[in-house]
This record gives structure tokens, C-alpha cells and sequence, in this order.
């Protein structure tokens, strides 16, 4: 199981031999909220609806879910919001909640992913997403599973 804590930046995820690892998170520069077009980090029960890019090297770049290529900081870039290593997508399990219509977690593309912004790790600065390290969110995606639950609590 998964708990991140929004007031703390970090998440805990009790691994099967029921050893917690802790890793510092970037949530939502917006706050917490469920609403489409909030750009805030949700709140509830979720579970990994699914995982993406096994395998690909750290830094590489995401956008609609594919690889695209390693991000690079000698490139100027458009935006600064880079969905970078891997993807674990949240699916809310709560109707009204998090899941359905105007709140659906999966629908608003709410993933833990990592960062270009590594340096704002440890502080709200994302447009929704649960930011990571790269090197924590490839070792978390290695002890996690479809389906696992998410708990993002205030």
C-alpha cells in the first residue's frame, strides 16, 4: 500500500516483507481537490490502474504515455511540467469522490512520475501529478503492482 501525505511531501509504501520506505514528493502547487481543470492533487483512495515504461532509461521523456526520447537540460524547453522515467496511473475507487465524471482521477491523468524539477522535491510545485526523484520513482515502480492501493490523505 501506497499513503501519500500532502501536509508532510512524502510518501510511504509498505512493501511486501512489511519494511515502509519513505520518498519525498512534489504535490499540487494548486492545493488538494478532485475537480477536473484544478490542476490540485487528489484526495482518496486510488489504486495503480496501470504501469508505464519498464525497462526505458532514467530521464526519459513521456507525452500521451509514450517514450519520446531522454529529456536533456541542454534543450531549451516549452513547458517545465515534464512527465519524466516512469508512470504509475491513479484510478480513484471512490464515486463522486475520485472516480466519475468530473472527478475521475483517471480521467484527469493523475500519475505518480518523475521530474525535471527534481530541486522542487519536498514542496508543492506540480500541476496535479505526484512528482518524484527519477531514481525513487523507478525503485518504486520495481516493488509495486497493478492494482495496489493509493491513499493521498490532507
Amino acid at each position: 500500500m501506497i499513503k501519500i501525505i500532502v501536509s508532510e511531501q512524502l510518501l510511504y509504501h509498505r512493501r511486501k516483507s512489511g519494511v515502509v520506505y519513505t520518498y519525498p514528493v512534489s504535490t499540487a502547487k494548486n492545493g488538494v481537490g478532485n475537480g477536473q481543470g484544478s490542476f490540485k492533487t487528489p484526495l482518496g483512495r486510488h489504486r495503480i490502474h496501470e504501469k508505464i515504461g519498464k525497462g526505458i532509461p532514467e530521464y526519459t521523456a513521456f507525452a500521451g504515455r509514450k517514450p519520446i526520447g531522454v529529456f536533456s537540460t541542454d534543450v531549451e524547453h516549452q513547458r517545465s511540467d515534464w512527465i519524466l522515467s516512469r508512470i504509475l496511473w491513479l484510478d480513484g475507487t471512490q464515486t463522486g469522490v475520485n472516480k466519475r465524471g468530473r472527478v475521475d482521477s483517471r480521467a484527469r491523468y493523475i500519475y505518480i512520475h518523475g521530474t525535471n524539477e527534481e530541486f522542487l522535491i519536498g514542496q508543492p510545485a506540480s500541476h496535479g501529478c505526484i512528482r518524484m526523484c527519477n531514481a525513487d520513482v523507478i525503485d518504486l515502480f520495481e516493488h509495486v503492482s497493478c492494482g495496489e492501493t493509493v491513499l493521498i490523505k490532507p
